[in-house]
């Protein structure tokens, strides 16, 4: 049996498909690496897919689907999964090969104790022209090397945040958990990094610098003005994260789960509230009320622990000049943290 699947969405990928690639295939027979060809039709993807599969039978399986996005993508890898955990690489990121042998064998002590939910670690902004990368680590957050609860978890800074990058699943618990992530629409990679921690009861973090989280192409979906362009996608994403909060029910939760899981949110609608200010059209910021009112209307109790916090109130600020504000907030914290 597999220790790991990792899905590898692909679409149009032929220029960086293979440095993903290469970068997992030295783990070996103990790793399944699913490329997911997601209707590639303008270069060799579907060729440079099967190719691999055909050189490295034990390890690679090509997947070729029509085009049905990246959330697909990653529903296809999880469906043809076979091993114990499952990750997702990006096709224009890669990981650090060392890190990730190290992790597969630990994941192979930790079955013989029963295994984990979620196993984590580090990532890492290779944002292109920075000469200092910055690195997302954890170890003022989890214990480290130990099987832990939520309970566990110490204060996590607004800097910090779970994403697809650094998160390794338990196979069968995300099928138990029923995920599934909306076609065509880009940004599903949070609801990924969400919706299923409700499920995960046990945890382990690893202090390595695992993943190269790529920064940098214009055309990528991070863009500023890919995302302005791709907003009413963003808010998809951002009322699906709403609901799956308001349906849940915290009672026999941990807190700490909980208070995370609002900081995100938090984040998140402050994300989709800053591109539709700065989209700055009459139709956008009614779009941003309308997601407003949407948490409203859904978890009263949650609107306003987020509309109260700082992020809340910044992005709510009245008028053109408060407007403007929000817009200096979000330049001030995009030059520190370092996304685009």
């Amino acid at each position: 049996m597999k220790i790991l699947s990792v899905a590898i969405p692909c679409y149009n990928s032929e220029s960086y498909m293979e440095k993903c690639i290469k970068s997992i295939l030295p783990v070996g027979e103990d790793v399944e690496i699913l490329i997911v060809d997601d209707g590639s039709q303008k270069d060799r993807t579907p060729q440079i897919a099967d190719s691999y599969a055909a050189r490295y039978p034990g390890i690679v399986k090509a997947v070729h689907q029509e085009n049905g996005g990246h959330g697909e993508a990653v529903n296809t890898g999880l469906r043809n999964a076979t091993g114990l955990y499952y990750k997702v690489v990006d096709s224009d990121d890669w990981v650090n090969t060392k890190g990730l042998v190290k992790i597969v064998q630990r994941m192979k002590q930790l079955e013989e104790q029963g295994g984990v939910d979620l196993l984590l670690a580090n990532f890492v902004y290779d944002k292109v022209g920075a000469k200092h990368k910055k690195l997302m680590r954890f170890t003022n957050v989890f214990p480290q090397d130990e099987v832990f609860e939520w309970d566990a978890m110490k204060h996590m800074h607004q800097t910090q945040y779970i994403l697809m990058h650094n998160i390794f699943y338990r196979t069968q618990m995300l099928k138990d958990c029923g995920l599934e992530l909306p076609k065509h629409t880009f940004y599903v990679d949070n609801i990924f990094a969400f919706q299923p921690l409700v499920y995960v009861k046990k945890l382990y973090y690893m202090d390595v610098n695992l993943y190269h989280y790529f920064i940098g192409r214009e055309d990528q979906s991070v863009n500023e003005k890919v995302m302005i362009g791709r907003i009413d996608q963003q808010i998809r994403v951002n009322k699906i994260m709403i609901d799956v909060m308001a349906a849940e029910d915290f009672s026999d939760k941990s807190s700490k789960l909980k208070k995370y899981m609002t900081i995100y949110l938090t984040k998140i609608m402050t994300v989709t509230s800053i591109m539709l200010i700065l989209a700055g059209t009459e139709e956008a910021l009614e779009k941003k009320k309308d997601v407003w009112d949407y948490l409203k209307e859904k978890d009263p109790a949650l609107y306003k622990t987020i509309h109260g916090s700082l992020f809340g109130i910044a992005m709510n600020l009245p008028g053109k000049f408060g407007r403007k504000c929000s817009v200096g907030a979000y330049k001030v914290a995009q030059k520190f943290v370092g996304f685009n």
